[in-house]
Formats: structure tokens, C-alpha cells, sequence
């Protein structure tokens, strides 16, 4: 069976396009929704992509969480669909307090663009199993308002309980706190990552192919979701 990942486009959205050739190339198909409309199309899993959602006049992400799709993703996301963030997803994820923290003006106050090495914290999520724990990988980075913060508490919660899933290495481009690049809620089913995986799934224009794991492994956790539930079926 043939997977359904839905992208959702907002206005200002850069990398929805990207977003579903990765979701494509990875071997799912890829449902473009639109912000204004709460149905879901009976999606799989959902990729909220990078750019600038309303522009972010106001706050990276604040407009773009109260958008209808939004409402029926962070639904979805409580009851266990995969959903990932990516850049601009990630702020709209912290926003829509489905993942914890804040994205806040890059320290140095400049926009950064370059290809940023990355170490994997943690293959425990749905869209990190095809990795392994301390594989160093290569996504480029794009954003002016990267920073991840979090009160001291929620830093330590999320040490603790395994839940930062990618740190920046050989440099940190945003001066995010601990120099994380990554982040999953409790269930490990919603992931917020501030480097382009989407932007790194092709020999001929990404610096490797180390972004099309997370795609990949999303495909491996809705397998695996789907033999469980066949089975349980099955004994019932």
C-alpha cells in the first residue's frame, strides 16, 4: 500500500514543492492541502514546510497556527499521526504547542544560509528510525529566526527524556541553546527540525542525501503501524 503524506501550503510558503519531490522520491505520494481547508484528505502523515507563513509580520508561525488545516494537523498529531516541521513547520509546531520552546532572531542577528552538519540524538521517532544514533549527517541550514530557546526546565526535560533528535556539530549557524537543531514531542511522532531535509535528497542539488532518511522512516513507522493494527485484527 502506497502511503499518503500530505504537505500543507501556507501563504509564503517557499519549500511545499521541495517538500513533496522528497515525499515522492522517498516512495509515497504527496497530497499538497491548503491552509484554509480543515480536511486532511484522509493523509498518513503530514510535512509542514519551510518559508515565511503570512510572512511572519507579526511572529514566525503565530498566524499560521490558527489556520484550519492547522487545527485538524494538531488533532491528528495528538491521536499519533506523524507530523514533521521544518523550519518554518518548526516554528509553527512550537506555536501550536505541539512541541515545547521557541524559535527566536538568529543570535547574530544575520540571515544564514549554508550546508550544516548535524549529529542524530535519537532514531526513536517516526521520522528518524532509518538513522542510527550518533550518525553524523549533511542538510543545509536557511533561516534568519533559528534560535531554539527554552526555559532551563524544559532544556533539561527534554535531555532527559531523549527527546532532542538532531544537534548542530562543526558549528552552530543560529546559536541555538545546546546547540539543537531538532526536537520531538513525548509520543516521538511529531518531530521540528530547523535544517532542510527536503533540500537534501538528490546527488545533483543537495550537498548529500542524507534528508531523505527522515522521509523514509516515516514510511518504515506507518508500515509498522499498519502490520500492528492488521494484526490486532487479526487476534481479535
Amino acid at each position: 500500500m502506497i502511503m499518503r503524506i500530505g504537505v500543507v501550503t501556507f501563504p509564503g510558503s517557499l519549500d511545499d514543492g521541495d517538500a513533496a519531490r522528497a515525499v515522492r522520491i522517498a516512495g509515497a505520494d504527496a497530497v499538497r492541502l491548503w491552509h484554509g481547508d480543515s480536511d486532511l484528505q484522509g493523509v498518513d502523515a503530514v510535512v509542514l514546510p519551510g518559508g515565511f507563513s503570512y510572512g511572519d509580520y507579526l511572529r514566525t508561525g503565530a498566524i499560521a497556527r490558527f489556520a484550519p488545516a492547522m487545527e485538524s494537523i494538531a488533532d491528528a498529531a495528538r491521536g499519533g499521526m506523524p507530523v514533521l516541521g521544518i523550519c518554518n513547520g518548526f516554528q509553527i509546531l512550537c506555536e501550536a504547542h505541539l512541541l515545547p520552546g521557541a524559535l527566536t532572531r538568529n543570535q547574530h542577528l544575520h540571515f544564514r544560509n549554508r550546508d550544516q552538519y548535524l549529529r542524530v540524538e535519537t532514531a526513536n521517532t517516526s521520522w528518524t528510525s532509518r538513522f542510527l544514533v550518533g550518525q553524523e549527517v549533511l542538510i543545509p541550514v536557511k533561516n534568519g529566526e533559528g534560535c531554539f530557546v527554552a526555559d532551563q526546565r524544559t532544556l533539561d526535560e527534554l535531555e532527559a527524556e531523549g527527546r532532542v533528535v538532531a544537534r548542530y556539530i562543526r558549528g552552530n549557524p543560529n546559536g541555538s541553546q545546546r546547540d539543537i537543531a531538532a526536537i520531538t514531542n513525548e509520543a516521538g511522532n511529531v518531530v521540528g527540525i530547523m535544517p532542510h531535509p527536503e533540500h537534501a535528497v538528490e546527488a545533483l542539488t543537495g550537498p548529500s542525501l542524507d534528508g531523505l532518511g527522515f522521509f523514509t522512516s516515516v514510511l518504515r513507522a506507518l508500515a509498522g503501524a499498519s502490520a500492528g493494527g492488521q494484526q490486532a485484527g487479526g487476534q481479535s
